[in-house]
């Protein structure tokens, strides 16, 4: 494995945004450092570009879309013009790269796959999520190599999938000492705000919490809608919240910078996610790294979870299995949860480094 990892090949990466600090992307970042120790030559193209510091064998290219408007006229003139942009730098760089890693976006092989192809580049996707369409199913046919993290998150039969894990810079969510449960407890969401974030759901289970329980809670919801469709399910939860007089209670942080998130969970007693069961959240991974109770509806965390799944894994859509489980952990000694953390803390730091997982890419993305 040493011998193919030592190999001076060079690298195109293709992902959606390149910005150290972007909520959501963030933590892509750390990934092309990564890669960057494997290769001699990086070469990224991104849709939109933001801050970044990256090594001196790393070059970082935008298709543009950081200097357009956000307006909806011109959408599909936009589009032409990030397509052919990205077919003139794949062609004029076809010398810079041996092989190809496609983080997300399934459109880049539909466009550049044939291509790719004619140009013998060893291709590589890593796909992470439960939808399964056109795109997927064409870029399959042009990939040599699939990344996913378990089963649940990549539903395309395929021959060419390899199931890896994800990966979590633990240099940047370092474990909180244990402490005892804040008054009022915290508990706290990361993610955007759209429907298969299950919120509606959280929102209801507030309210159980309220009417039943003597504890005083705080819910931060560190997050932004982003489409049309998010802000208007945005809408219907702050009408619910109003309704149900959780005003007090339920807090919309907006987005927040991926290097702040770590404080967040640190300042957190309990992180809930509610994603229907798919791909592993990395938010759930980043939680137990920092040293927070983390609760998920997701399935495909049963594994990690391990002896602690019941106390751990809520129904989907259950809005009074989730406050079940919320006061389960409030209720448990220190020394319990401590017990849970340490236990998490530990598979996670086995299974889920982002210095092991790029490892594991490369070296496989290589034709090891």
């Amino acid at each position: 494995m040493r011998e193919k990892l030592n190999k001076k090949n060079n690298v195109l990466i293709l992902t959606q945004k390149v910005d150290e600090d972007d909520p959501v992307l963030g933590f892509f970042h750390a990934w092309i450092c990564e890669f960057a120790k494997y290769f001699e030559k990086v070469t990224v193209i991104c849709l939109e570009k933001g801050d970044y510091h990256v090594p001196e064998n790393v070059r970082v290219f935008s298709l543009g879309k950081e200097s357009q408007g956000s307006n909806v006229k011109g959408q599909t003139l936009r589009r032409i013009t990030y397509s052919i942009r990205f077919l003139r730098y794949i062609v004029r760089m076809r010398y810079d790269y041996d092989a190809v890693f496609v983080h997300m976006n399934p459109e880049y092989v539909v466009l550049g796959g044939l291509a790719w192809r004619f140009l013998r580049k060893r291709v590589g996707l890593w796909y992470v999520h439960r939808q399964v369409n056109v795109k997927l199913w064409i870029a399959e046919k042009f990939t040599h190599i699939v990344f996913s993290t378990s089963p649940e998150a990549f539903r395309l039969k395929s021959n060419n999938v390899n199931f890896v894990g994800h990966g979590v810079d633990f240099s940047r969510f370092p474990p909180k000492p244990v402490s005892a449960f804040h008054d009022p407890i915290q508990i706290l969401h990361v993610g955007r705000i759209t429907p298969i974030k299950n919120l509606d759901i959280l929102v209801e289970a507030a309210n159980i919490l309220k009417n039943t329980w003597n504890k005083k809670f705080k819910i931060v919801l560190a997050g932004a809608p982003r489409t049309e469709g998010d802000k208007k399910y945005a809408e219907k939860l702050k009408d619910s919240i109003a309704r149900r007089n959780l005003g007090d209670a339920i807090f919309f942080k907006g987005n927040v910078l991926f290097t702040e998130i770590v404080s967040l969970y640190h300042q957190a007693d309990i992180s809930v996610n509610l994603t229907p069961t798919g791909g592993m959240d990395k938010a759930v991974l980043e939680s137990i790294a920092s040293g927070t109770v983390a609760l998920s509806a997701n399935k495909a965390f049963e594994s990690l979870f391990g002896t602690y799944t019941g106390y751990l894994l809520y129904n989907e859509r259950d809005a009074n299995d989730v406050a079940k489980k919320i006061i389960s952990i409030n209720e448990m000694s220190d020394a319990e949860r401590l017990s849970i953390q340490k236990y998490l803390y530990e598979r996670v730091r086995k299974d889920f480094d982002v210095e092991n997982l790029i490892k594991r890419i490369v070296f496989l993305l290589k034709g090891a």
